[in-house]
């Protein structure tokens, strides 16, 4: 009789060595996390943190602060979604939020209205020509922005061979000027009413959850994804199985800095403005969520999924914080901490997997 706790060849199968998703982690310290600050809500303020006490509103779960903790971290998420492609294939992307702040500094700059109060935009960058324009032209625009930004970066990764994070690193100084020099570090203002509705409300969270399930499906399902993830494990092996690697690169880093510069166009309607330090510090938010996500720095590894719970906990922190009364400066100093812990933890899996094979 045949044991049916053997495979094929005779191999025994062991359940508890059954691989589980990696995101389940991230989700398990997502609820955690949420509990925690439910506990000391109640313990410390008699108040509760995700649900409902008001009597009268008729609600189980807080909905205002769960709107808001989605909506804050929507747009540095949408950041997040390229970073994790980019980090996937082995790289890393220091420019994106400097590529934001230059995006929205030009992308407003052709989404002006001519008129402010019956009189003309105190703040027009241009001509009559750039005033009133159809909202596609600025959204086209500010594409084009990062499509560019992100192609020179990769053209510079695949075909010189210098390190990702030095040629990122010269984007990122030379876009933050470039926002600088726009209009002399001046703010860029008053939009058409078209253009300012792209950011109204929860659109942003909108536009984040619709870009997340669509680069989840293109990353698990089609030849690029394969290819991102190929490269990322082993470059030098996916070269020799025929994937042109220099080609694709460019598309990752063109594709995670037009992902940047939708950000930056739903970030300037949302604000009504663009001023040149927008996107300050949001490449690194954006690298911390994918690494929070369980994306791998050293490529090969990671999910959209992962990204996407990985902003979830930025937002519960900093809704949890702001619901302790306690200050910002906490919560910058924790978000270093979970950086760090991310990293490591990174390193103690590649570690233990290696002991593993």
């Amino acid at each position: 009789m045949t044991d049916s706790a053997h495979g094929i060849g005779g191999l025994k199968y062991d359940p508890k060595k059954r691989a589980k998703p990696p995101e389940l982690n991230v989700f398990v310290a997502l609820v955690l996390l949420v509990i925690a600050f439910e506990a000391l809500g109640r313990m410390l303020y008699g108040e509760s943190f995700l649900f409902n006490t008001r009597d009268n509103v008729d609600a189980i779960f807080n909905w205002p602060r769960l709107n808001i903790i989605i909506l804050q971290v929507s747009i540095v998420g949408i950041i997040a979604i390229g970073v994790t492609q980019v980090i996937i294939s082995g790289g890393i992307d220091l420019s994106s939020g400097s590529i934001v702040g230059a995006t929205a500094m030009i992308t407003m700059s052709f989404a002006q209205t001519a008129l402010v109060n019956g009189n003309p935009n105190p703040k027009a960058v241009f001509g009559d020509w750039a005033m009133d324009l159809p909202v596609l032209v600025p959204i086209l625009v500010g594409l084009a922005c990062g499509i560019v930004a992100g192609t020179i970066n990769g053209l510079f990764i695949a075909y010189t061979r210098i390190p990702p994070f030095i040629a990122t690193l010269g984007m990122m100084v030379s876009a933050r000027g470039l926002s600088r020099w726009w209009t002399n570090g001046q703010p860029v203002s008053f939009p058409t009413e078209s253009y300012a509705a792209l950011g109204k409300g929860m659109m942003p969270v909108v536009y984040f959850i619709a870009l997340a399930i669509l680069f989840h499906l293109i990353l698990r399902y089609t030849i690029y994804g394969k290819h991102t993830f190929a490269i990322g494990s082993n470059e030098d092996a996916a070269r020799m199985s025929g994937i042109n690697v220099a080609r694709h690169k460019v598309l990752v880093y063109a594709i995670a800095a037009m992902l940047a510069s939708i950000a930056a166009v739903v970030l300037s309607s949302k604000n009504l403005t663009a001023q040149a330090g927008m996107g300050v510090m949001y490449e690194l938010d954006a690298i911390a969520m994918s690494v929070i996500g369980g994306v791998s720095l050293a490529g090969g590894r990671g999910s959209i999924l992962g990204t996407v719970l990985g902003a979830l906990i930025f937002g519960v922190i900093i809704s949890g914080f702001t619901f302790l009364k306690l200050d910002a400066y906490y919560q910058e100093m924790v978000k270093g901490a979970i950086i760090v812990g991310a990293v490591v933890l990174d390193q103690w899996r590649q570690r233990r997997n290696a002991a593993r094979t």
